[in-house]
């Protein structure tokens, strides 16, 4: 009788307490909430305010630009004007991609391109919620600005408005760049930034 009140008391002493149940479920909780914080989103990452920031910015400047030598400059009524001995504005309205490449002059080809570029953001976006530094997420938001830049054009005029010249001119010949806009510079400037990152940026991290 002796032996078995004593397992009694042993058992009940070793139930767990309010107290007990209560600090196991905060940290059960606590575990719960860890591993959703890391749970890998398709459209939001540590990054992603930074890129749209920059896809914010790029987007805007392109439009802004745009804007203002359409409707306050009135650049289709003057021409080409020379800004120096390299660049000319010109207003260009291109159907195709950047730098005027793959012409759609047909309005079923204008939604292609719409719908191939929607896609490709959407894919950039995905990817800018995984960037692994804050040069991809500002590279990754430059090209989704400028996409996006030239997308409103292709909905608003129906063609992409092109205004910027390179050139070199000499007596006996003249080279002429693609006519282009800031929407495809600020796609270049993206390009180049992931490109960096993937060849010099990561090994730079690695090395002590």
């Amino acid at each position: 009788m002796e032996g078995d009140a004593q397992g009694r008391r042993i058992a009940l002493s070793s139930r767990p307490g309010p107290r007990a149940t209560v600090g196991s479920r905060m940290v059960n909780q606590i575990m719960v909430d860890q591993v959703t914080s890391r749970a890998p989103s398709y459209l939001f990452g540590p990054l992603t305010r930074l890129g749209v920031m920059a896809a914010a910015g790029a987007g805007v400047l392109d439009q802004a630009v745009k804007t203002w030598l359409l409707f306050v400059f009135h650049l289709p009524a003057r021409g080409s004007v020379a800004l120096g001995p390299f660049v000319d504005l010109v207003l260009i309205w291109n159907t195709g991609i950047s730098y005027g490449l793959f012409q759609q002059p047909g309005l079923l080809g204008q939604w292609l391109l719409l719908a191939v570029k929607a896609i490709a953001v959407a894919l950039l976006w995905i990817w800018l919620a995984r960037a692994p530094s804050r040069l991809v997420a500002v590279a990754l938001g430059l090209i989704i600005g400028g996409a996006a830049g030239n997308a409103i054009d292709r909905m608003v005029y129906g063609a992409v408005a092109d205004f910027v010249l390179l050139h070199l001119t000499t007596a006996r010949w003249r080279f002429e760049w693609y006519v282009f806009n800031l929407a495809d510079a600020a796609i270049v400037a993206g390009v180049i930034g992931i490109l960096y990152d993937s060849f010099f940026g990561r090994k730079a991290q690695k090395a002590p």
